[in-house]
Protein backbone atom coordinates (compact mmCIF):
# COMPACT_ATOMS: atom_id res chain seq x y z
CA UNK A 1 0.00 0.00 0.00
CA UNK A 2 1.19 3.16 -0.82
CA UNK A 3 2.97 5.65 1.70
CA UNK A 4 2.25 2.58 4.55
CA UNK A 5 5.17 0.56 6.35
CA UNK A 6 4.61 -2.72 8.07
CA UNK A 7 6.66 -3.77 10.71
CA UNK A 8 6.37 -6.53 12.72
CA UNK A 9 8.66 -6.93 16.21
CA UNK A 10 9.92 -9.95 16.60
CA UNK A 11 13.15 -11.21 19.07
CA UNK A 12 15.99 -12.87 17.36
CA UNK A 13 14.76 -16.27 19.50
CA UNK A 14 11.47 -16.52 18.57
CA UNK A 15 11.80 -17.49 14.68
CA UNK A 16 8.60 -19.94 15.16
CA UNK A 17 6.37 -16.85 15.66
CA UNK A 18 7.40 -14.94 12.87
CA UNK A 19 6.80 -17.60 10.22
CA UNK A 20 3.70 -17.88 11.80
CA UNK A 21 3.10 -14.29 10.91
CA UNK A 22 4.79 -13.90 7.62
CA UNK A 23 2.60 -16.67 6.18
CA UNK A 24 -0.07 -14.15 7.44
CA UNK A 25 1.31 -11.33 5.75
CA UNK A 26 1.73 -13.37 2.88
CA UNK A 27 -1.76 -14.38 2.42
CA UNK A 28 -3.22 -10.74 2.90
CA UNK A 29 -0.47 -9.20 0.26
CA UNK A 30 1.02 -6.66 2.78
CA UNK A 31 5.08 -6.14 2.40
CA UNK A 32 6.66 -5.77 5.50
CA UNK A 33 10.14 -5.40 7.73
CA UNK A 34 11.30 -6.95 10.78
CA UNK A 35 12.25 -4.79 13.61
CA UNK A 36 14.40 -7.21 16.14
CA UNK A 37 12.99 -6.39 19.10
CA UNK A 38 15.09 -5.61 22.30
CA UNK A 39 15.76 -8.94 23.93
CA UNK A 40 15.10 -8.76 27.94
CA UNK A 41 17.72 -11.29 28.07
CA UNK A 42 20.24 -9.36 26.98
CA UNK A 43 19.54 -5.56 28.19
CA UNK A 44 22.50 -2.92 28.35
CA UNK A 45 23.04 -0.25 31.13
CA UNK A 46 21.34 2.02 28.90
CA UNK A 47 18.41 0.18 28.05
CA UNK A 48 18.00 -0.37 31.84
CA UNK A 49 18.20 3.18 32.66
CA UNK A 50 14.73 3.87 30.10
CA UNK A 51 12.53 2.37 33.60
CA UNK A 52 12.08 5.05 36.38
CA UNK A 53 11.33 1.45 38.66
CA UNK A 54 9.73 4.41 41.41
CA UNK A 55 6.76 5.48 38.96
CA UNK A 56 6.16 2.26 37.91
CA UNK A 57 5.81 0.64 41.45
CA UNK A 58 3.81 3.50 42.63
CA UNK A 59 1.57 3.95 39.36
CA UNK A 60 1.31 -0.09 38.52
CA UNK A 61 1.06 -1.69 41.91
CA UNK A 62 3.70 -3.95 40.67
CA UNK A 63 7.47 -4.97 40.14
CA UNK A 64 8.57 -4.71 37.14
CA UNK A 65 9.95 -6.99 34.56
CA UNK A 66 12.77 -7.03 31.83
CA UNK A 67 10.42 -8.70 29.06
CA UNK A 68 7.88 -5.45 29.96
CA UNK A 69 11.39 -3.09 28.89
CA UNK A 70 12.28 -5.18 26.04
CA UNK A 71 8.86 -4.40 23.94
CA UNK A 72 8.56 -0.90 25.28
CA UNK A 73 12.02 -0.03 23.84
CA UNK A 74 10.99 -2.18 20.99
CA UNK A 75 7.58 0.35 20.10
CA UNK A 76 10.07 2.65 20.89
CA UNK A 77 12.40 2.05 17.97
CA UNK A 78 9.67 1.31 15.70
CA UNK A 79 9.05 5.36 15.79
CA UNK A 80 12.25 6.10 15.24
CA UNK A 81 12.66 4.09 12.17
CA UNK A 82 9.55 4.99 10.75
CA UNK A 83 9.90 8.59 11.23
CA UNK A 84 13.90 8.37 9.80
CA UNK A 85 11.94 6.65 6.64
CA UNK A 86 9.60 8.38 3.97
CA UNK A 87 6.31 6.36 5.05
CA UNK A 88 3.61 8.49 6.03
CA UNK A 89 1.73 5.26 8.29
CA UNK A 90 3.18 3.13 9.93
CA UNK A 91 0.95 -0.52 10.72
CA UNK A 92 3.16 -1.86 13.96
CA UNK A 93 2.58 -5.81 14.62
CA UNK A 94 3.36 -8.04 16.91
CA UNK A 95 4.44 -11.34 16.11
CA UNK A 96 1.48 -13.25 17.84
CA UNK A 97 -1.22 -10.97 16.49
CA UNK A 98 -3.62 -13.02 14.23
CA UNK A 99 -4.96 -10.76 11.04
CA UNK A 100 -8.39 -11.48 9.50
CA UNK A 101 -8.59 -11.20 5.89
CA UNK A 102 -10.79 -7.43 6.54
CA UNK A 103 -7.27 -5.98 7.54
CA UNK A 104 -6.38 -4.62 3.91
CA UNK A 105 -9.28 -2.86 3.55
CA UNK A 106 -9.42 -1.10 7.15
CA UNK A 107 -5.97 0.05 6.29
CA UNK A 108 -7.35 1.47 2.89
CA UNK A 109 -10.33 3.15 4.78
CA UNK A 110 -8.23 4.78 7.45
CA UNK A 111 -5.97 5.98 4.78
CA UNK A 112 -8.62 7.73 3.14
CA UNK A 113 -9.58 9.62 6.32
CA UNK A 114 -6.10 10.30 7.67
CA UNK A 115 -7.49 13.73 9.08
CA UNK A 116 -10.18 11.36 11.50
CA UNK A 117 -7.24 9.63 13.55
CA UNK A 118 -3.12 9.97 14.77
CA UNK A 119 -3.55 6.69 16.03
CA UNK A 120 -5.28 4.15 15.73
CA UNK A 121 -5.68 0.41 17.83
CA UNK A 122 -6.49 -2.76 15.72
CA UNK A 123 -6.70 -5.06 18.36
CA UNK A 124 -7.99 -4.90 21.76
CA UNK A 125 -8.03 -6.65 25.25
CA UNK A 126 -10.58 -4.59 26.67
CA UNK A 127 -14.17 -3.65 25.02
CA UNK A 128 -12.64 0.15 25.17
CA UNK A 129 -16.85 0.85 25.34
CA UNK A 130 -16.38 2.49 21.63
CA UNK A 131 -18.46 4.91 20.05
CA UNK A 132 -18.48 4.32 16.53
CA UNK A 133 -18.48 7.65 14.05
CA UNK A 134 -17.27 6.49 10.71
CA UNK A 135 -17.35 3.46 8.62
CA UNK A 136 -14.14 2.70 7.03
CA UNK A 137 -14.94 -0.59 5.78
CA UNK A 138 -17.71 -2.90 5.32
CA UNK A 139 -18.57 -3.55 8.40
CA UNK A 140 -15.95 -1.67 10.64
CA UNK A 141 -15.98 1.61 12.18
CA UNK A 142 -13.52 4.37 13.56
CA UNK A 143 -14.74 4.71 17.04
CA UNK A 144 -13.82 6.94 20.09
CA UNK A 145 -12.89 4.97 23.52
CA UNK A 146 -14.97 5.44 26.47
CA UNK A 147 -13.25 2.86 28.58
CA UNK A 148 -10.13 1.27 29.04
CA UNK A 149 -8.69 -0.79 26.18
CA UNK A 150 -5.41 -2.18 26.50
CA UNK A 151 -3.13 -4.35 24.48
CA UNK A 152 -0.78 -3.20 21.43
CA UNK A 153 -0.58 -6.46 19.22
CA UNK A 154 -1.83 -3.83 16.08
CA UNK A 155 -2.16 -0.26 16.08
CA UNK A 156 -1.69 2.30 12.71
CA UNK A 157 -0.34 5.36 13.51
CA UNK A 158 0.52 8.51 11.59
CA UNK A 159 4.13 10.82 11.75
CA UNK A 160 2.70 13.02 14.22
CA UNK A 161 1.95 10.49 16.60
CA UNK A 162 5.41 9.04 16.54
CA UNK A 163 7.24 12.33 17.05
CA UNK A 164 4.79 12.85 19.79
CA UNK A 165 5.38 9.81 21.37
CA UNK A 166 9.32 10.17 21.05
CA UNK A 167 8.68 13.67 22.91
CA UNK A 168 7.08 11.84 25.74
CA UNK A 169 7.13 8.26 26.42
CA UNK A 170 10.44 7.51 28.08
CA UNK A 171 10.90 7.04 30.84
CA UNK A 172 9.02 4.04 31.43
CA UNK A 173 6.79 4.18 34.27
CA UNK A 174 4.07 1.83 32.71
CA UNK A 175 3.83 -1.20 30.40
CA UNK A 176 3.21 -0.23 26.95
CA UNK A 177 -0.20 -0.59 26.27
CA UNK A 178 -1.17 1.56 29.21
CA UNK A 179 0.26 4.66 28.20
CA UNK A 180 0.02 4.77 24.33
CA UNK A 181 -3.57 5.40 24.01
CA UNK A 182 -3.73 8.29 26.43
CA UNK A 183 -4.70 10.80 23.72
CA UNK A 184 -4.79 13.77 25.96
CA UNK A 185 -1.02 13.59 27.50
CA UNK A 186 -0.02 13.46 23.53
CA UNK A 187 -2.33 15.46 21.90
CA UNK A 188 -3.82 12.94 19.67
CA UNK A 189 -6.67 12.08 17.99
CA UNK A 190 -6.97 7.80 18.98
CA UNK A 191 -9.14 5.69 17.84
CA UNK A 192 -10.15 1.87 17.39
CA UNK A 193 -11.60 0.25 14.81
CA UNK A 194 -14.51 -1.83 16.21
CA UNK A 195 -14.65 -4.81 15.22
CA UNK A 196 -11.17 -4.51 14.99
CA UNK A 197 -9.68 -6.60 12.69
CA UNK A 198 -6.81 -7.91 14.62
CA UNK A 199 -6.83 -10.48 17.32
CA UNK A 200 -4.33 -11.57 19.96
CA UNK A 201 -3.42 -15.50 19.29
CA UNK A 202 -3.71 -16.82 22.62
CA UNK A 203 -1.96 -20.21 21.45
CA UNK A 204 0.68 -18.56 21.44
CA UNK A 205 2.68 -18.07 24.99
CA UNK A 206 4.46 -14.79 25.78
CA UNK A 207 7.87 -13.84 25.31
CA UNK A 208 7.19 -11.42 28.69
CA UNK A 209 8.79 -13.73 31.28
CA UNK A 210 7.61 -13.70 34.99
CA UNK A 211 9.48 -13.04 37.98
CA UNK A 212 9.99 -16.23 40.06
CA UNK A 213 8.28 -16.88 43.27
CA UNK A 214 5.74 -15.05 44.74
CA UNK A 215 2.87 -12.96 42.44
CA UNK A 216 4.60 -9.52 41.62
CA UNK A 217 1.12 -8.16 42.64
CA UNK A 218 1.92 -5.24 45.66
CA UNK A 219 -1.17 -6.45 48.37
CA UNK A 220 -3.74 -3.73 48.37
CA UNK A 221 -2.47 -2.12 50.84
CA UNK A 222 0.41 -1.09 48.93
CA UNK A 223 -1.59 -0.01 46.13
CA UNK A 224 -3.30 2.77 47.18
CA UNK A 225 -1.53 5.20 45.15
CA UNK A 226 -1.94 3.32 41.81
CA UNK A 227 -6.24 2.76 42.53
CA UNK A 228 -5.63 6.70 42.65
CA UNK A 229 -3.95 7.32 39.67
CA UNK A 230 -6.35 4.55 37.43
CA UNK A 231 -9.55 6.34 38.74
CA UNK A 232 -7.90 9.51 37.93
CA UNK A 233 -7.07 7.93 34.62
CA UNK A 234 -10.01 6.97 33.56
CA UNK A 235 -11.99 9.82 34.49
CA UNK A 236 -9.81 11.84 32.16
CA UNK A 237 -10.55 9.23 29.73
CA UNK A 238 -14.19 9.36 29.46
CA UNK A 239 -13.85 13.37 29.40
CA UNK A 240 -11.28 12.91 26.47
CA UNK A 241 -13.93 10.39 24.60
CA UNK A 242 -16.92 13.11 25.18
CA UNK A 243 -14.99 16.14 24.22
CA UNK A 244 -13.48 14.08 20.80
CA UNK A 245 -17.05 13.11 20.10
CA UNK A 246 -17.98 16.72 20.60
CA UNK A 247 -15.56 17.56 17.39
CA UNK A 248 -16.65 14.60 15.01
CA UNK A 249 -18.33 15.85 12.40
CA UNK A 250 -22.02 15.12 13.17
CA UNK A 251 -23.35 13.11 10.16
CA UNK A 252 -20.43 10.18 8.91
CA UNK A 253 -22.08 9.33 5.18
CA UNK A 254 -21.49 6.95 2.38
CA UNK A 255 -18.98 9.95 1.02
CA UNK A 256 -16.43 9.41 3.66
CA UNK A 257 -15.82 5.82 3.08
CA UNK A 258 -13.81 3.75 0.40
CA UNK A 259 -16.20 1.63 -0.53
Amino acid sequence: MSGLQTWVINLDRAPERLERIRAQLQRLGLAWTRLPAVDARALTAEQRAALDEPAYRRLHGMTPVPGELGCYLSHVEVMRRFLASDATFALVLEDDVLLQGSLPAVLQGLKANPQRWDMVKLSAVHSGTPVPVLEVAPGHRLAVMLSRCTGSSAYLMNRRAATAYLQALLPMRLPYDHVFDLGWRYGLKVRMVTPTPCTHDERIATTIESLPGPSRKFHWTRRLATHRYRAGVELRRLWYGLTQLLREPRAATAKDTTA
